[in-house]
């Protein structure tokens, strides 16, 4: 009761939160709400022409990371070399697509949010101001993490426990790191952030261990923030925003209207199979059933997981797996029981049985599921994640929910009319 209680509170709070403007609602991806589309194009420069295509690269995965933190925004990144004018240089440029994000002001900063790390060596002598600075090919495409810590003696805002930014760089930038630190004793090393000088320390002897510390003055927020953002990613090349527009949906909400309506009448024709095979069995298949919906509907709300027409074809494939595990358990029990067993120990035998074969095939699902995560793009992250959830949910509803009720009527009789209700109604019962 107190299980039927729970999934009826959630089905009328996901009824609620749909319904009501101000309240917590799905969220859809490109293919089906439309969004912003973002062209930027790519400084490069300062990077050599063999390692062109490297950089844009590792810039559209840096762009996604940052877009996608937890892989469930489903955004579209992909690199594009425009062609130029008659006698120019062909254009780097990043696409960025945001599924529902239609102030393309709240676009850019999302973009924007992630900084552009560089270091160079102050040429000059007299202030900041009037310095010049020298590019020593040192930037945040060559960090490896970012960490923060506080400065135990008085630092340069003339207090304790300064927060300082540690940059720890990968092998590459660990030996130019050193490198720069041992022919430039004495002079001043300018530390850049999206173009602006925030720190500008001196270098007092040379630095082998490819640690690099940034002391700006920062609040212990700011800092904070500042290790975020460059753990996300720094951007291994400068880039400025071209063009935005909005787009529209390329399959719209109908879409997703007429693939709910065919989801339900796919569901009830298994529900209605359930219980005209196996009875009473069907009728707590049917109710698990509908439970799983509703805890999956509640993991899309709350992780928040944006729903895309790949995320729903994942949402559909482990329904069935969740059938499957409930057919499986029922045969079991049906062994069980002609052998004379209890409705209560042959549920509780079957299940046991089914486990092991639900748990290894279950186990398979997910392992594939890792590996498109892992792996995939986008789009094949959002499948690869709601069968993810789905094949946990799954594996709950059939072996924790189907079981809870089928002992709780177990106890009602075990009169032979009953027994037969948990038989099939088409085969011809053995003497």
């Amino acid at each position: 009761m107190l299980l039927l209680a729970c999934a009826a509170w959630a089905g009328w709070y996901l009824y609620v939160s749909q319904t009501d403007p101000s309240g917590r609602h799905f969220r859809f991806g490109l293919d089906l709400v439309g969004g912003s589309h973002l062209v930027y194009e790519a400084d490069t420069t300062a990077v050599r022409p063999e390692e062109v295509e490297d950089a844009m690269a590792a810039l559209r995965d840096v762009i996604e990371r940052r877009t996608n933190l937890f892989g469930v925004s489903e955004p579209l990144v992909q690199v594009e070399k425009a062609s130029a004018l008659a006698g120019g240089d062909a254009t780097e440029r990043l696409i960025v697509e945001l599924p529902g994000v239609t102030d393309l002001n709240e676009a850019t900063r999302i973009i924007g949010q992630t900084p552009m790390l560089e270091f160079k060596l102050v040429a000059a002598a007299s202030s900041t101001a009037s310095s010049t600075y020298v590019d020593v090919g040192l930037t945040g495409s060559k960090l490896k993490r970012a960490r923060l810590e506080f400065s135990g003696s008085q630092g340069r805002s003339g207090f304790s426990n300064e927060p300082l930014v540690m940059v720890d760089f990968n092998d590459e930038g660990k030996a130019l790191f050193a490198t720069l630190t041992r022919e430039n004793v004495g002079k001043h090393l300018a530390i850049f952030l999206d173009g602006e000088v925030i720190s500008e320390p001196v270098i007092r002897e040379p630095i082998e261990g490819g640690t690099a510390v940034i002391s700006g003055g920062f609040t212990p927020d700011e800092a904070r923030e500042l290790v975020r953002n460059l753990n996300i990613g720094a951007l291994p090349v400068p880039i400025h925003l071209a063009s935005t527009e909005s787009v529209g949906p390329t399959l719209g909400m109908e879409t997703l209207h007429r693939g709910v309506i065919a989801g339900l009448i796919g569901i009830g024709i298994v529900m209605a199979f359930l219980i005209m095979w196996y009875r009473v069995p069907g009728i707590m298949a049917s109710l698990a059933l509908g439970i799983y919906v509703v805890i999956n509907l509640c993991f899309y709300l709350f992780i928040p997981i944006t729903v895309t027409a790949a995320g729903l074809a994942g949402f559909v494939l482990s329904s069935g797996m969740a059938v499957d595990a409930n057919v499986l358990i029922f045969e079991r029990i049906k062994d069980e029981m002609r052998r004379g067993k209890t409705v209560a120990d042959a549920v509780r035998e079957g299940v046991g049985r089914a486990w092991l074969p639900i748990r290894d095939s279950n186990f398979h699902g997910i392992l594939t599921a890792i590996v498109l995560f892992w792996f995939g793009t986008a789009s094949v992250e959002g499948f690869a994640l709601t069968l993810i959830i789905g094949i946990l949910v799954s594996m709950f509803s059939a072996i924790t929910v189907t079981r809870t009720f089928l002992l709780a009527i177990a106890g009602i009789s075990e009169r032979a009319w009953f027994r037969n209700l948990f038989l099939s109604g088409f085969e011809v019962q053995k003497k």
